[in-house]
């Protein structure tokens, strides 16, 4: 980045109207916000867009006041270089007034325009100011959760919510008992004189859904009497009507939703190879998410960083300070081309200002010339030499004892009984050899001689289809199906075999391994949900995904049932910002 650039960065996605100043001389930035605040129930898009229309000229005014008066360059020229303003993803309403503003400003100066999007914006101020290379990133916000991870010239997005944002899960919630917005921090206070009490957890891969917890959560709440939800303690609460209290149910939130974003984050490590972790987005400033981070990366060795609060909310400052890189690499807008875009995706965006440093997803992690390997929930033991494997699924330090027992038990079962089942269908699997649900062990076959990740072809991902096909066929899921969980090569790690003639012939078989997130289901939803966490993982560690995704669905269609493909083409479809119909 240039010593001396200076940008001025606008920020009106949904909440805060914010304009800020960066100088890269100094790394200094200057943040002026206005918030929106509804009074009542959820965000109100005209309201919202009432209130940018207020607040942006005035928080505008300050930062430019704040740029001219620490600008020391000639007063004849422009304080800024450039203009950089939230082109989204966001409120439509909210968006078109900053980007008017944007552009007017950019115009009245004589300076460029930069467009950033509001979500890589919150990638890339983790990694700014973390110092890290090449980080992972877990974006928590209101409106949307997803993981990115850079690769080839993009932010790939590894996984992420298929119903709603966290933030807004998590609103929802509060509403329904009737707090005011915003809930998030209510729900915090509430927690820390919760205990544990069992609600759904659901993860499919490096995705994940809030709607089921959400649902329970109100369900157990309109168990308990208004007179017990206001006051006397827990115990007493519990023998005066038998219903669940408040604190309960926001402590088990908190445990079960931010659990969920910490072990999606490491299956992503796990797959990526990365030790880095940033996190970006508003629900980030909860300090039980944070703790539950760094206790996750400190566990597998690995670096945490969260930044300042005010840089975790919305705001003007992360809009600069990626406008600065994207205005030194010159990434900078038409007025023509200035459009907002209320569904801006960060993988739709061309990753200009770092194509020359490291990668991700490819060649590291389970390096087999070592005898122990630490994957995402377990530590694997390889015996090459005996042909045995041994995987103990770790207790999480993150999660609460009575959630990491339960998963930890009931996904070493189902990963025995499924494997086992797979291979009656004719999926090539390892064998078991011992199973110990206490201890969460399993003895296995030793398969293959490579993780798919690092020997991909088309036709080993065709493989793939075809292996998912069987399983939806027999009625149920693998739940996992990422490029490190296929094993690739011969049983006994040789790449040949004899013909009927004695002569070696190569051969190329494709494993599946690690069931437990598998389970049994009927539903087209599911077996779609499968080829999804698939085709995630091959965006996010092939340099030329497209082939790849193409295979698998061929492979598919080869064996499976083509209403299956129909709905993968419905799930692609979610995960945009949207605002929920209650909200508006």
């Amino acid at each position: 980045m240039s010593s001396d650039t200076r940008i001025l960065g606008i920020e009106g996605t949904a909440w805060a109207a914010s304009a800020a100043v960066y100088d890269a001389a100094t790394d200094d930035v200057f943040i002026e916000s206005d918030a929106y605040e509804p009074d009542s129930g959820g965000i109100h898009p005209r309201e919202a867009a009432e209130h940018m229309h207020d607040a942006i000229p005035r928080v505008v005014e300050t930062a430019l006041d704040h740029a001219r008066d620490t600008y020391d360059g000639p007063s004849s020229e422009p304080p800024i270089d450039a203009v950089a303003f939230s082109q989204g993803p966001g409120l439509g309403p909210c968006l078109r007034i900053v980007g008017t503003a944007a552009r007017a400003l950019s115009q009245a100066l004589e300076v460029p325009l930069v467009g950033v999007n509001h979500m890589v914006a919150h990638l890339e101020i983790g990694r700014h100011t973390s110092g890290f290379d090449s980080p992972v990133c877990l974006n928590a916000s209101g409106a949307n959760a997803h993981l990115l991870a850079y690769r080839n010239g993009r932010y790939r997005v590894l996984g992420e919510t298929m119903d709603t944002g966290v933030g807004n899960a998590i609103d929802k919630f509060t509403r329904h008992v009737g707090w005011s917005h915003p809930g998030g921090p209510k729900v915090e206070a509430a927690a820390e004189g919760g205990e544990y009490v069992d609600l759904p957890y659901v993860v499919k891969g490096m995705d994940f859904s809030f709607s089921g917890i959400m649902s329970a959560a109100k369900q157990a709440y309109d168990g308990v009497s208004a007179s017990s939800a206001s006051g006397g303690s827990s115990d007493e609460r519990r023998e005066s009507d038998g219903g669940v209290p408040i604190e309960d149910i926001c402590f088990s939130l908190q445990e079960n939703v931010f659990g969920m974003l910490a072990e999606v984050a490491e299956r992503a490590l796990s797959l990526t190879g990365s030790d880095e972790l940033v996190l970006g987005g508003g629900v980030g400033q909860n300090a039980r998410l944070r703790e539950m981070l760094e206790s996750m990366c400190a566990q597998r060795g690995a670096d945490f960083h969260a930044p300042e609060p005010r840089f975790l909310r919305d705001n003007a400052g992360m809009i600069a300070v990626l406008g600065a890189k994207m205005y030194d690499a010159g990434d900078t807008l038409a007025l023509a081309d200035s459009r907002v875009d209320p569904n801006y995706r960060p993988d739709q965006v061309p990753v200009t200002w770092r194509t020359a440093e490291r990668e991700l997803g490819a060649g590291r992690g389970g390096d087999e010339s070592e005898s122990r390997v630490r994957g995402a929930e377990a530590l694997v033991t390889l015996e090459p030499d005996a042909g045995r494997v041994t995987k103990r699924r770790e207790s999480k330090t993150y999660r609460h004892p009575a959630l990491d027992d339960r998963l930890r038990r009931e996904r070493t079962t189902l990963e025995a009984r499924l494997t086992s089942l797979a291979r009656r269908e004719g999926v090539p699997t390892p064998v078991l050899s011992d199973v110990d649900p206490l201890e969460a062990r399993l003895g296995l076959e030793y398969v293959g001689d490579a993780d798919l990740r690092d020997a991909l072809t088309v036709e080993r991902v065709r493989d793939v289809g075809r292996h998912l096909a069987r399983l939806h066929r027999a009625g149920f899921v693998h739940g996992d199906p990422t490029t490190r969980n296929v094993r690739v090569g011969r049983r006994d790690g040789s790449s040949k075999e004899r013909a009927s003639d004695g002569r070696e012939q190569a051969t190329d078989r494709t494993y599946l391994i690690d069931f437990g997130l598998g389970y049994h289901t009927d539903h087209v939803e599911d077996y779609a949900m499968d080829i999804h966490v698939f085709d995630q993982s091959l965006v996010g560690t092939a340099d030329d995904p497209d082939p790849l995704r193409e295979a698998v669905r061929e492979g598919y269609r080869e064996v499976g049932d083509e209403r299956v493909l129909e709905r993968l083409r419905d799930v692609e479809g979610r995960g945009r910002y949207v605002v929920d119909d209650d909200q508006t």
